[in-house]
C-alpha cells in the first residue's frame, strides 16, 4: 500500500502517554491535582490580578468558506437536518477580510485561537495547493496567517478535513458517506488515545509543512464528545511528537453557557514534574455560545447575550465577575457573514461594551491560559518566615501571588541566581511582571515565574 507523506510511527503510544506512573492524573476531578505543597497563607490569583479574556475562532482556514464547501458534505448523511442553500455562500473568506479583523483585535488587544483546517472540506491541502486558488494566493494567504495572526493567536488544525474521515495511511477519505465516517460524529468516539493520536499528529505535520506552529488542537463538532480521556491523551502525545519544544499542549472541545458550571481550565496528566522534561495536557473551555453570526453565517446573533447595553449583564459579564477565564467562541463563517459581517460588527460591540465597564482587559492566547493554569495547579509553594519558595515545572508570564503578610517595604524575586528588586505599585490594577502591591495584612506579588527553583524574600 503506498504510504501517505504524512505517515508515521505510532509505536507504543499509549505506553509513552503512561509514562509518568502515579504522576497521572485521570478524569476530570479537579481536586485531584491538590497533592502538591501549596502553603494555605499563599493563594496564586488569576494573572496580575486580572481575569483572562480570550477569543476562539472555529471553522476558519486559509481562503475557503467552510460552511460553503461542508454543508453539501453534511446534507449527504443528514439530508433532514441541512436544509441550507449553500450554493448563495461566498466560496471564499478573502484575505483582505482578514486583514481588517487583524487590525481591530490588533488595536484593541484581542488574543486567542484561530483554526486553520489543514485539508478544508477535502478541497485541497493548505501546505500544497487548493483547487480554485492559485499557489501564490495560498501562499500569501498562510503568509499572512504566519506573520499577522500568529503572533496572538495560537493556530490549531481543526482536525483534518472537518468533513469526512481521511484514511491517515493513504491520504483519502474514506469511502463511506456516513455518520460514522464524518470527524464531526460517530468515528472518534470508540478510538483509543493511539488511534486519536496518530489522527491528530497527522494534521499537526500538515500545519507544520505549511510554515505554522501550534501547541494544540480543536476539535470539530462532537469530535470525541464521547471519549474524552482518549482525546486528552491523544492531543498530548500527538502534539509532543511534532512539535517536541512544547511542555503544555492544549486543547478546545467543550463549551460551558450555564451559569453554575465552571470554566476553569482543567490540567491533565501531568508527568515528569520533578525532571527535565515536564509536560501535561490542558483542555481549555469557552465560556458562551456562537452569539455572533452562526456556523454557516446565517444566523444572526446578539451582542446582549455576552453584555448588555446597561453593562449590568450577560455571559461574559457572568463568568467575570465569577473571576474565571472567560472565553468567547465564534465561527469565522459567521463572523463574515457572507461578506456583510454581521457577526465581526457584534464582535467588534461586545469589545467596546467589555472595555466601557472593566477598562484595560487581560487578552490572553489559549496557550497562554493553558500554561498558567498549568503553573498555578502544578507548582510546589512553601511558606517559611519572610520567604516563599517555589519549585515549578512549567514557566508562566506574570504569575501572581497573594500572601497573608504584615505589611511589606520591599520584596525581592531570586531566580537563576539573580535578585530582581521588586517594584511597589499603589494600586493592583497597576500590578504587571517584577510589580507588588501591599497592605496591612495583604501582600500581592507579580513576577515571571521561571522554571524550577525560585524564592521570594519579604521584608
Amino acid at each position: 500500500m503506498t504510504m501517505s507523506p504524512y505517515h508515521h510511527s505510532r509505536r507504543d503510544f499509549v505506553q509513552k502517554a503512561a509514562l509518568a506512573g502515579t504522576g497521572i492524573v485521570i478524569g476530570t476531578d479537579r481536586s485531584a491535582l491538590r497533592h502538591l505543597l501549596q502553603h494555605k497563607k499563599v493563594q496564586v490569583l488569576n494573572p496580575k490580578d486580572q481575569v483572562p479574556v480570550s477569543f476562539i475562532i472555529d471553522d476558519s482556514t486559509t481562503l475557503v468558506n467552510m460552511a460553503y464547501f461542508g454543508i453539501p458534505q453534511f446534507r449527504e448523511v443528514f439530508p433532514d437536518r441541512y436544509q441550507q442553500n449553500w450554493r448563495q455562500l461566498p466560496r471564499e473568506i478573502p484575505d483582505d477580510f482578514v486583514r481588517e479583523f487583524r487590525d481591530f483585535c490588533q488595536e484593541h488587544g484581542v488574543k486567542g485561537k484561530y483554526s486553520v483546517v489543514p485539508y478544508p472540506a477535502c478541497t485541497g491541502w493548505v501546505d500544497r495547493f487548493i483547487p480554485g486558488w492559485t499557489k501564490k494566493e495560498l501562499e500569501d494567504s498562510l503568509a499572512l496567517i504566519r506573520e499577522s495572526m500568529q503572533p496572538d493567536w495560537d493556530i490549531h488544525p481543526e482536525m483534518i478535513s472537518h468533513t469526512r474521515v481521511i484514511d491517515i495511511t493513504t491520504g483519502r477519505p474514506f469511502p463511506y458517506a456516513d455518520e460514522q465516517y464524518m470527524e464531526n460524529w460517530g468515528w472518534s468516539q470508540d478510538k483509543s488515545a493511539d488511534e486519536l493520536g496518530a489522527y491528530l499528529a497527522y494534521a499537526l505535520k500538515v500545519l507544520k509543512n505549511a510554515g505554522l506552529h501550534c501547541q494544540g488542537v480543536t476539535t470539530p463538532g462532537g469530535f470525541a464528545s464521547q471519549n474524552k480521556e482518549a482525546l486528552a491523551q491523544g492531543t498530548l502525545e500527538a502534539v509532543r511528537e511534532v512539535y517536541p519544544d512544547v511542555d503544555v499542549a492544549h486543547y478546545f472541545r467543550d463549551l460551558y453557557t450555564e451559569p453554575d458550571q465552571s470554566v476553569v481550565p482543567l490540567v491533565k496528566y501531568p508527568s515528569g514534574l520533578q525532571g527535565n522534561d515536564p509536560r501535561c495536557v490542558v483542555s481549555v473551555i469557552g465560556c458562551t455560545g456562537d452569539w455572533f453570526g452562526g456556523w454557516d453565517g446565517l444566523t444572526p446573533g446578539s451582542v446582549d447575550k455576552f453584555i448588555t447595553a446597561d453593562l449590568s449583564g450577560g455571559r461574559m459579564v457572568e463568568v467575570m465577575d465569577k473571576g474565571e477565564p472567560a472565553i468567547m467562541v465564534c465561527h469565522w463563517p459567521g463572523i463574515y457573514y457572507n461578506g456583510q459581517k454581521k457577526g465581526f460588527a457584534i464582535f467588534q460591540e461586545v469589545v467596546r461594551r467589555l472595555e466601557q465597564k472593566y477598562g484595560t482587559l487581560n487578552w490572553m492566547k489559549n496557550s497562554e491560559i493553558a500554561r498558567y493554569w498549568a503553573a498555578k495547579e502544578l507548582t510546589d509553594i512553601r511558606f517559611e518566615g519572610k520567604s516563599v519558595r517555589l519549585q515549578a515545572p512549567f514557566a508562566a508570564k506574570n504569575f501572581t501571588l497573594q500572601i497573608t503578610a504584615n505589611e511589606a517595604k520591599q520584596a525581592v524575586h531570586i531566580a537563576n541566581s539573580e535578585q530582581i528588586r521588586l517594584k511597589k505599585v499603589r494600586d493592583k490594577s497597576q500590578l504587571t511582571a517584577g510589580c507588588y502591591f501591599s497592605d496591612k495584612d495583604q501582600l500581592v506579588v507579580c513576577i515571571d515565574l521561571e522554571k524550577g527553583a525560585s524564592e521570594l524574600l519579604i521584608g
